[in-house]
């Protein structure tokens, strides 16, 4: 893919322990176009989290490159955004300083990202508690602080590894119309890694479906429902059937094939 915003060239990796060698992932060829939504789905253990790992240059893959815009990133640090489940808002920063960290970190003055940050907390549901401290927050508006952190530091590419999986149902889903506001607006590459194969669907531009021992990709599965979506789409017949066949792919009773 010659746009490829993102690509993983026959990555994978191989942990060794007393002796023994275990594949955590498959070797594993993925391309990703600039600007699209990209969600995984599978069982614990199945990689996500190493792949995770290995596009954000934390872990080394035992073979294999990682090519962002083409250019050889493996093991770099710092190329991507890359959000945990966990806020990991510090606690004794106001919301506004706390999502302008990431921009101080990369040698942005503080005030400057101040001012720059302060307007987007009112657009995305934050105004009113820019000089708050996130004790004081819900567990959804520390969500919004972090994901707006995140992607201040103004990296193409973010990493969201379940930001919504602590969240009750009704905040959850109040997030996830919250994310797509935000990708539409943003623009950004997104890799997002869920156990909510409905989360997955309503989300993302393509599910990739794994399996375990060794993780691997079992599927790609195109998600063609129109842009902007809200929540009406979760009743349609074409959505239960991505729905139904990505839960059969992850049971073992489905075949690699287009979703009927």
């Amino acid at each position: 893919m010659a746009n490829a915003k993102l690509a993983l060239n026959d990555v994978s990796m191989v942990f060794k322990t007393d002796g023994q060698e275990f594949t955590a992932l498959a070797p594993l060829d993925l391309e990703i176009e600039g600007g699209r939504f990209i969600s995984l789905i599978g069982p614990s253990g199945c990689g996500k989290s190493t792949i995770f790992n290995i596009v954000a240059g934390l872990q080394p893959p035992s073979s294999g490159k990682v090519l962002i815009d083409g250019r050889d990133a493996t093991g770099m640090i710092g190329q991507v955004g890359y959000m945990l489940q966990k806020d990991l808002l510090l606690p004794w920063r106001t919301v506004l300083d706390n999502v302008a960290l990431g921009m101080e970190i990369r040698g942005v003055p503080l005030a400057e990202g101040r001012e720059r940050a302060a307007p987007l907390l009112k657009r995305y549901g934050l105004g009113g508690f820019e000089m708050r401290y996130p004790s004081s927050l819900s567990g959804g508006m520390r969500q919004r602080a972090a994901l707006l952190r995140t992607l201040l530091v103004d990296n193409d590419v973010v990493l969201l590894d379940e930001p919504f999986g602590a969240l009750d149902a009704q905040t959850k889903a109040s997030m996830q119309e919250w994310l797509l506001q935000l990708f539409g607006d943003f623009g950004r590459t997104v890799i997002f890694v869920t156990h909510d194969v409905e989360e997955a669907v309503f989300l993302s531009d393509e599910v990739y479906v794994m399996a375990s021992r060794p993780g691997r990709v079992i599927d790609r599965m195109p998600v063609d429902l129109p842009r902007p979506r809200d929540r009406s789409l979760v009743s349609t017949p074409r959505f239960v059937a991505m729905k139904k066949y990505c839960l059969d792919l992850l049971h073992g009773a489905a075949a690699p094939a287009e979703a009927a």
